[in-house]
Order: C-alpha cells, then structure tokens, then sequence
C-alpha cells in the first residue's frame, strides 16, 4: 500500500513538472491575469479567456490531485505497520511520514512561487525557482517510493565509499545540467505567452551562449555516465547499480540528439515538452543510481556491505 501510494505520489509530481511545461508552450503562462484567483473577481477562468485561461486553471487543478496523491502517501505510511516478531505489528514508519510530509510543505510552496510567477509576470528567473522547486518534489517523491522497499536500518554501503561519493558527483553535475536548461528557457523563445508579447521579461544573457554552455554541461554529464559505468564495472557493483547508469546513459543520449534537433529547428513545442519530461526522467535516473549502491535492513548489515558513517542526502 505505502508503495502504491509513493509512486502515485511520484507519477503526479512528473505530471505536474509536464503540464507546467505545456502551460508556458501553449504561451498560456498569463492564462489566469493573478493568483489565487483566476481573474480579480472569478475563481475560474471566464469565456473571454479562452483557449490559454482553460489550460492555465487545468495546471492549477492538477495541484489539487497532487496534493491528494502526497495525502494519501503521508497518510498509508502513517497507517503501515512493520512486521515483528511473534508475529505482531511493530511501530509505523517515521521516516517515510516525513518524507510524506516533505512533499506536502514542497506542493505547498510550489503553489506559493507558482503564484508569484504570475503575480511578477512570468519573470524568467521565478519560473526557474518553480521549475526547480518541482524537482525538488520530485527528488523527495523517488525517496519516499524507493524506501518503502527498504528497511529502517542504518544505511549500509556496497561498494567502497568513493565510488559511491562519485555517483553524487554525477547526481549534482546532472543537478546543474537541469538549472542549465531553465536558464536556456528563461532566454528562448518560449516565455510563456504570444511571441508578439514584449512585456514578459528574459533572461539578458545571449541565448546562443547558454545553450552552448548547456550543450557543454551535456556532454560532461554523458562523459561522467560513461565513466561511472566503467568504474561500476571494474568494483564489481551491485547490478541495480549498474543497470540505472545505463538506464541514465541512454536517457542522455536521446536528450541529447533531441535538444540538438529542438535547436536547429527553431524549437519547436513539441519537441520542447518531450525534452521537459526527458529531464525529468534523466533527474529520477541519476538520483536513483546512489540509492542502488547501499542497503537498508530491519536487523544485521547484509553480507559484504560497508558500513556508512553519515548517509548522505539522497540516502535518506
């Protein structure tokens, strides 16, 4: 049940980095003229408003079946009771109610930036705080599914600790390969609202120069992948390990062949949502590679395992 309810959890926070997307493609961003309203005097969005105030609320809905996916998470593991022994049932999972809990305080303050993004007129440099702020969610969601496969014990390690501090080296690199990309969007061509709208503001920096600096960080993060799946090869790492390094690789590699195609074609919509959700998934596929290399157990360390002195953050 408590598994379910994660990935449930998990799903919606991929959904609602997407649609957040398709708000912005759709150049429906100001859909909604304020917040928490829709208009200054209605709730919902008016005729008048068509096409883009009908997408802007659907995105604004979504955050309400989001927060009853986090409830229902927070609320199964506060239910769930570990099996002990004689049989009976042991005490309810703390750690997976905070994780719960994490995600309800991140919906909330999503909303809360979401809110200012359309309060400031989709300033480029908040709507990269939203989109940050839902991977945020979406890194808080993929720990609370993959612990509760887990058990509560101090984490344990499978391979020595500088390979598994090297597979947070790639989660970060991967991290600012993501930032890069909101700052790529807050200079293109896409600010969220009809092309010929001048008052949205950008990013002041030359488009062409982020996105090679994108492109730069792109090809580090290929060359890192790459490197990690070596060096899981030589240690002999576990292969869950070793099977989420090439699962990350090969997500790189289509984002890659897609952000050169979106490039040269003038970036298109399309392209731009499907490479939004490829981010997502490269996000979920780097965090979830150091998850592979430790072990949490209810009683003895497993055979083999390495005893860790202080988790780290996605260990949690």
């Amino acid at each position: 049940m408590v598994r379910r309810a994660a990935l449930a959890a998990l799903v919606m926070s991929v959904v609602i980095v997407v649609t957040g997307g398709a708000v912005r493609l759709t150049a429906s961003g100001l859909g909604c003229t304020t917040w928490p309203r829709c208009t200054g005097e209605s709730l919902t969005p008016t005729p008048e408003m068509g096409f883009h105030g009908i997408v802007e609320f659907t995105n604004r809905m979504l955050t309400y079946v989001l927060s009853a996916a986090v409830g229902w998470a927070v609320l199964a593991a506060r239910c769930h009771r570990r099996p002990s022994a004689g049989g009976t049932s042991g005490p309810w999972r703390h750690s997976l109610t905070k994780l719960g809990w994490a995600q309800f305080w991140l919906v909330m303050s999503n909303a809360v930036i979401g809110g200012i993004t359309v309060l400031t007129g989709l300033n480029p440099y908040t709507v990269a705080v939203h989109l940050i702020s839902a991977m945020a969610l979406v890194w808080v969601a993929l720990l609370m599914w993959e612990r509760a496969k887990e058990g509560d014990g101090p984490p344990k390690l499978s391979v020595a600790r500088p390979i598994h501090r090297l597979s947070y080296v790639l989660v970060a690199v991967i991290g600012l390969l993501v930032a890069a990309g909101s700052l790529v969007t807050g200079a293109g061509h896409h600010p969220g609202t009809p092309r010929d709208n001048k008052i949205v503001p950008r990013i002041p920096v030359d488009y062409d120069r982020l996105a090679q600096a994108h492109a730069d960080l792109a090809f580090v993060s290929v060359g890192l992948a790459v490197a990690v799946l070596f060096v899981f090869a030589a240690v002999k790492a576990p292969p869950a390990a070793k099977a989420r390094a090439r699962e990350l690789l090969a997500i790189l590699l289509v984002q890659g062949v897609l952000g050169f195609v979106q490039y040269f074609t003038d970036v298109p919509e399309l392209l731009v949502g499907v490479h939004m959700l490829g981010a997502t998934l490269t996000w979920i596929a780097a965090l979830r590679i150091p998850l592979a290399l430790r072990v949490r157990t209810d009683g003895a360390p497993a055979a083999g395992a390495l005893p860790e002195r202080t988790p780290e953050p996605a260990a949690a």
